[in-house]
């Protein structure tokens, strides 16, 4: 019997050049190995949009790389110019005329092989001069779907659609025409040329993406009442709407010409209201607001271009991989992200530690093949030259302060709310500024509000809001947060900054490290809170939501922050009292603490653990190297090994073993940022070895250590995250109960105690531990309650009881009276004092702060102090 197929075999110099090119394809291995199953008991048909010789060739390539199931049939795309074998060129020329496409496609499936199916053809120039089918593509297969309709009724073997989708180009889609269009195809359904060009140009970043496949044999029964014509159609439709999916997934929304959208925004209902009631029916006035209107549009829009984004993923690449040893993130994460972006529209919620928030996102976005989001940033980030680059990579600015301007308002929630309707992923930091400390801020609002209040009134569409945390071993902005936080002003960004970067450059930060925490919708909310899931919510009601879900996303930042290296070696670092550490004692620090932190489901950077969760001793000596190399951390060697020499680096000892090391006190800032990253988790066990290891010390009946934990809980309100979800009790026995789990403590006749202990360590000395790492905490609200002697004398503004209390904080630290530099911080006092308001030791005046009554007294103020200093004779190291 004469074959009707043959599989396209190129020559060896094709092949050559096609794995040079096309070996680049980023495919999803759980998509392969799925494809591989189904082939096992089904007939594949790779179904693609567009007509195309790169996707055929592509395809071709990829199926043979990866074992699949070989393409014999696809639809005739003349490749007979470039493979003489095959059909050949005598077959081309004079072709069979008793022999029809669907006989071809009958002939590739009987032989056990797959084909490959385009369903349309880009509009040729006169299809897109006539705008036919609304320039969407031409049908092209519907010929082959009655096929396979017919083969199908006829085997058993079930015929399974796979849909796919090459990315070679992030451009979105555009409204209306232009003149290349007419000569290279739309952008949504380019020509041969253009998708030549456009795989040429990103060959190096291409994928390949695919939909659910389809069981014809299932369609077919399920839709057995319908006419063929209608079956066609409806099989077509649905998988071009799968495909659709995928590409919208890479593409986003079409864009559209940023002066008409301001002109669309302008004219949004709302804020033509706001604009009428502000202008009171005057004509001229209302002509002047919707001029500055359109005026603050233009400030505030970002300007999205595939070129600038092309050409800033390429820099930040280049800096990032200067800079960083490499950006962990998980790959599960980001294939949720992409599957929740084809159903919905994603609000990202990261962490806020650094400016680099700003780019790791859309950087790992665009690494990705997905919708790189509009960021909302502050307008101090609008400085030339950089503002207009961050403006065209999906920026827009918001002012830091509306101060009472209604009409601005009203233009931020329009924008915001066009933006969410058109489908646009948003990147918003729930903290507001960078934290200095590397702890959470609390959550603000303002955006958040406006974001929920749009979501609330799209109730087709289901918007995610995305909690992630960015991790860093090292912060680059260490320098500038230590000069703050010991009372400097905040330097503003502007062109001097960036011509710092080369000082930058010259320093290496170790890892960056993305963690993706549960996706949060509104009907999750509303179900806590006991709301209906639908229908209109009151302002309180709303407010009640905003707050849960901003919490509730901060929640699970903590929650799915991973512990990095640096975090880790910074955390044993700074928690000793010695004046050296050896590096054999910092592992075996590190190696107790991170099982504990796994004991509690604790995340792990992939640098610091194996895959099968034991500690890595050279991701530490790496993480050591690099405080090292920053001059934050002196490594010394001692005995043989000092006097040879050995080991040295830049001058300088290296890390590793027989080294000990050591922390200058005005070096312990830029670390403290380091070990904060992960401080959370050990707040509520350090808090409760605080109560225990106080005067008079252990036994302590369990009544008095939860007064005590109770007392410290209140006392650190501002300054760590406490679960919102659970009452005190509920988080004081689950902690005790872990700790009496991890022989860390005992509970025997209703008292606490030190345990038996474990890892070669006595229970005392995991108490001190655990106590040791809010050490500077505690020093931090003892100078704070010191500071509150300076209200007794005047009341002061908060700006200059600040300034005081800071020199108060140097004096005591040079004077012993407590330990730690990075406990004379700006941040620690002001919680401290947000701290004495709330508890009615301090109340305001005006613009001034001034003592209570009832804490005026000398005897009272120290009290107040007495009581901090009272926990921390208590701590061990």
């Amino acid at each position: 019997m004469t074959e009707l197929t043959q599989p396209y075999e190129p020559n060896p110099a094709l092949r050559a050049l096609y794995a040079r090119f096309f070996d680049h394809i980023r495919i999803d291995k759980t998509w392969v190995q799925r494809a591989r199953e189904l082939a096992e008991t089904n007939t594949l048909v790779y179904v693609l949009r567009n007509l195309s010789f790169v996707d055929f060739l592509a395809l071709d390539h990829v199926t043979k790389r990866h074992h699949l199931p070989r393409v014999r049939y696809a639809n005739d795309l003349g490749l007979w110019l470039i493979n003489p074998m095959g059909k050949g060129w005598t077959r081309a020329l004079f072709p069979r005329r008793d022999i029809a496409p669907g006989d071809e496609l009958r002939d590739a499936l009987s032989h056990g092989d797959a084909a490959a199916l385009f369903l349309k053809r880009p509009p040729r120039v006169l299809d897109v001069g006539a705008r036919a089918r609304g320039g969407r593509g031409i049908k092209e297969g519907d010929e082959l779907v009655r096929a396979l309709f017919a083969i199908q009724r006829e085997h058993a073997r079930p015929i399974m659609l796979m849909p796919m989708f090459f990315v070679w180009t992030q451009q979105p889609d555009t409204l209306g025409r232009r003149p290349i269009d007419f000569l290279l195809g739309p952008p949504e359904w380019p020509n041969s040329a253009r998708t030549v060009a456009q795989f040429l140009s990103n060959f190096r970043r291409s994928s390949l993406r695919a939909g659910e496949p389809i069981d014809v044999r299932e369609f077919l029964h399920n839709n057995s009442s319908l006419s063929e014509d209608v079956l066609v159609r409806r099989l077509t439709y649905a998988t071009l709407r799968r495909l659709e999916r995928e590409r919208r997934s890479v593409t986003g929304p079409a864009a559209r010409d940023p002066e008409r959208v301001r002109y669309d925004i302008v004219r949004s209902p709302r804020l033509q209201a706001l604009i009428d009631d502000l202008s009171d029916n005057d004509s001229q006035q209302r002509q002047a607001l919707t001029a500055a209107a359109l005026a603050m549009l233009r400030e505030l829009q970002a300007q999205p271009d595939a070129f600038a984004l092309r050409t800033f993923g390429s820099l930040v690449d280049r800096i990032f991989r200067r800079m960083y040893a490499g950006v962990e993130h998980s790959q599960t994460d980001f294939e949720r992200i992409r599957e929740a972006s084809k159903n919905g529209t994603l609000v990202l919620l990261p962490s806020h530690k650094s400016h680099i928030d700003y780019l790791i996102l859309s950087y790992c976005f665009f690494q990705e093949n997905l919708l790189v989001p509009l960021i909302a940033a502050g307008d101090n980030l609008n400085f030339f030259p950089m503002g207009p680059l961050f403006r065209r990579s999906g920026a827009f600015f918001i002012r830091r302060s509306f101060g009472g301007d209604r009409l601005y308002g009203a233009v931020v929630d329009a924008y915001v709310r066009r933006v969410i309707r058109d489908g646009h992923p948003i990147e918003l930091f729930l903290e507001g500024g960078r934290s200095r400390t590397g702890k959470l801020l609390p959550p603000h609002f303002g955006l958040l509000n406006m974001i929920v209040d749009a979501a609330l009134g799209l109730a087709q569409s289901e918007i995610y809001f995305v909690p992630v945390s960015i991790g860093y071993d090292r912060i680059i902005e260490t320098d500038s947060y230590e000069r703050e936080l010991t009372g400097g002003e905040k330097s503003k960004e502007d062109a001097a900054g960036l011509l710092r970067t080369p000082r930058l450059l010259r320093h290496r930060y170790g890892r960056i490290n993305i963690q993706v925490g549960q996706f949060l919708t509104l009907g999750d909310i509303r179900r806590e809170l006991g709301l209906p899931e639908d229908g209109a919510v009151r302002p309180a009601k709303r407010r009640a939501i905003v707050t849960r879900l901003a919490n509730r996303a901060m929640d699970e930042i903590n929650r799915v922050t991973a512990v990095t290296p640096g975090a880790l070696t910074a955390l044993v670092l700074l928690t000793h009292s010695r004046r050296g550490l050896p590096h054999e004692e910092l592992v075996t620090r590190c190696r107790r603490l991170l099982h504990d932190l796994q004991e509690i489901g604790a995340r792990m950077a992939s640098s610091l653990v194996t895959p099968s969760g034991a500690l890595r001793p050279e991701a530490l000596r790496e993480a050591v190297q690099m405080f090292v190399d920053a001059e934050l951390v002196g490594a010394h060697l001692t005995g043989e090994r000092e006097s040879t020499g050995e080991r040295r680096r830049r001058g300088r000892a290296a890390a590793g073993e027989g080294a000990v090391y050591t922390i200058a006190p005005e070096k312990r800032f830029a670390l403290d940022t380091s070990k904060n990253i992960i401080i959370h988790f050990f707040v509520e066990r350090a808090l409760v070895a605080l109560a225990l290891l106080a005067p008079p010390g252990p036994p302590l009946p369990s009544t008095t250590a939860r007064e005590r934990v109770q007392w410290l809980s209140r006392l650190f309100k501002f300054e760590f995250r406490f679960h919102a979800d659970a009452p005190f009790s509920a988080i004081f026995e689950q902690t005790v109960e872990r700790m009496v789990q991890g022989r860390t403590v005992s509970l025997t006749d209703g008292a606490l105690e030190p345990g038996s202990g474990r890892d070669g360590e006595g229970g005392t000395k995991w108490l001190g531990l655990y106590a040791a790492v809010l050490r500077n905490f505690l020093e931090g609200y003892r100078v704070a309650a010191r500071g509150l002697t300076l209200l007794a004398r005047s009341p002061l503004v908060e700006k200059e009881l600040l300034k005081r209390t800071l020199s108060l904080g140097n004096q005591m630290f040079y004077a012993g009276e407590i330990e730690q530099r990075e406990s004379v911080s700006k941040t620690i006092l002001q919680n401290a004092f947000h701290t004495f308001s709330d508890q009615g030791f301090v109340v305001a005046q005006g613009e001034k702060l001034s003592l209570a009554d009832s804490t005026s007294s000398g005897e009272t103020l120290e009290r107040v102090e007495a009581g901090i200093a009272l926990y921390l004779r208590g701590v061990l190291s």
